[in-house]
């Protein structure tokens, strides 16, 4: 994946300075924990870079369409997703606010450019959703025959068969019986 790094331009480094800066991202699959997501097309993004004195503070948004399977039916859906961009440049020798850790800034590069794209993606990152669902009403798979239960109920019967009816139900069944000695 390519950087997309912008150089600060030399009026930027008075305190109190600003400039704003916008464009495009292309960002082929963002991986969130086991699900993949990807963008039809550019992300947008616009962000604000102030000089606070000893850093440079880069705030902003970016939007997209994002494009993942459900977590239940496995079909692809898309939703719009909307992120905060947030960045803290110490510049120089600079200091960070003492209320900072040190994994909330980074120091500016001796070229003074700033790499957006891993701002864009923690921002959209911290938007996505933990569990994917292309409906909070989805109903899934059904666990026997894999059908999509959304198009309707399957043709498996509502309870199995006596016989294996508890391994089937539930893996722990057979511990039922057992004498614990209580």
């Amino acid at each position: 994946m390519e950087p997309l790094r912008i150089a600060m331009p030399p009026e930027l480094f008075s305190p109190a300075a600003y400039k704003q800066f916008e464009g495009e991202a292309d960002l082929p699959v963002l991986k969130a924990g086991p699900d993949l997501y990807d963008f039809a097309a550019p992300l947008a993004w616009q962000a604000d870079v102030t000089n606070t004195g000893d850093a440079l503070l880069v705030t902003g948004t970016v939007r997209g369409e994002a494009r993942t399977s459900c977590a239940r039916c496995l079909k692809q859906f898309s939703f719009p997703v909307v992120g905060e961009i947030e960045g803290y440049f110490l510049i120089g020798e600079g200091e960070a606010p003492e209320e900072m850790e040190g994994d909330e800034f980074d120091v500016l590069p001796d070229d003074r450019k700033i790499d957006f794209r891993p701002l864009i993606e923690a921002a959209l990152l911290l938007e996505l959703p933990l569990i994917p669902l292309c409906d909070e009403g989805c109903k899934g798979l059904c666990p026997r025959c894999g059908a999509d239960l959304n198009e309707g109920p399957c043709g498996c019967p509502a309870k199995p068969e006596q016989d294996d009816a508890p391994v089937r139900e539930n893996p722990f069944a057979a511990l039922k019986g057992l004498d614990l000695g209580e």
